[in-house]
């Protein structure tokens, strides 16, 4: 591979907190290796359009506390089309880009894989996205600040839930994958948790309800991933609402509510540390991967292999949802 004079780096999909931190860590670590850098504004759709900016050191300065992204993102239905991805590869030479670093979760890099088939420009991803559901790292940028949100916004909901002996179905982002909903339950001392990892049984949450009810529980919290096969929270809750008509129930949808806030600590570290990596990556001429955490040590893997691969969510905290709520 010849030597890298120019990266860019954009952010595609869904906003995370912490794609700031690391947006600076390799705008930062690039010119630290007298690299220039390209700011691509707007993900993919910014690739075709040609919306790029050069970043300097001090660009990046004030927004490692910063929430969102200040490339700003955006979803490109061009860039799955070879001729969409044929301008971006033309707009990449013109501006004298050798390679790009990626910030995303699994469609960015389906995009970035697909374009590194194609044409002769290294791409790097780093994880970033709340869902935390990419295969290949222990976490992605955006997973920890989104839990405290959650955590932070149950706990206020189960004052007024013990206030007035209320049942709240609470509805958390995922989609396709339980991760938030799972570890923000356990940690807010939630009754159930529903996901999409784990079949819906109707006739054990029934009987748990019954049983509150009969030992006079002063509130229920039933947190249920928006990709849960019950339907989502309201779906639950109507369907909870005639078999206990004494039950008063409330639905409440935290929204993307869950994407925004100034990221957490460990959030900001983990961005730093994934942003020092891909650039590091791309010195030593590695392309088609995602830097990712395993056991809190740098891993690449190849994007192939993160697309491909389900990450399972932990059988262990499911289990111990039934000791914590006898």
């Amino acid at each position: 591979m010849a030597k890298i004079k120019t990266i860019g780096v954009l952010t595609s999909g869904g906003d995370a907190p912490g794609m700031n931190a690391a947006i600076r860590a390799v705008t930062r670590t690039a010119i630290f290796n007298n690299i220039k850098v390209i700011g691509i504004w707007h993900g993919y759709q910014g690739l075709i359009k040609g919306h790029f900016k050069p970043l300097k050191s001090f660009m990046v300065s004030d927004i490692i506390q910063k929430g969102g992204t200040i490339l700003k993102t955006a979803r490109s239905e061009e860039f799955k089309t070879l001729e969409g991805r044929r301008i971006a590869y033309q707009n990449l030479k013109k501006e004298g880009i050798d390679a790009v670093v990626v910030i995303g979760g699994d469609g960015t890099f389906k995009g970035a894989r697909k374009f590194t088939e194609e044409f002769d420009i290294p791409f790097i991803g780093i994880p970033g996205t709340i869902d935390n559901d990419l295969y290949g790292t222990d976490y992605t940028i955006g997973y920890d600040t989104s839990l405290n949100t959650i955590v932070q916004a149950v706990d206020k909901i189960r004052d007024t839930a013990s206030s007035h002996n209320r049942l709240f179905f609470i509805e958390v982002m995922g989609r396709d994958a339980g991760f938030l909903a799972l570890r923000s339950g356990i940690a807010c001392g939630a009754e159930a948790i529903l996901i999409p990892e784990s079949e819906t049984d109707s006739k054990n949450l029934k009987a748990y309800l019954e049983s509150g009810y009969k030992r006079k529980k002063a509130s229920n919290i039933i947190l249920v991933a928006e990709g849960d096969e019950s339907g989502g929270a309201y779906a639950m809750a109507k369907k909870v609402k005639n078999d206990f008509k004494d039950y008063d129930i409330r639905v409440t949808v935290l929204g993307h509510i869950q994407r925004g806030g100034s990221p957490s600590a460990f959030d900001r570290v983990i961005a730093s540390q994934l942003g020092v990596a891909a650039v590091e990556a791309l010195l030593d001429d590695q392309q088609s991967i995602m830097v990712g955490m395993m056991n809190r040590e740098i891993v690449h893997v190849p994007f192939n292999k993160t697309i491909k691969h389900q990450k399972d969510v932990d059988n262990k905290l499911l289990e111990i949802l039934d000791f914590l709520n006898i």
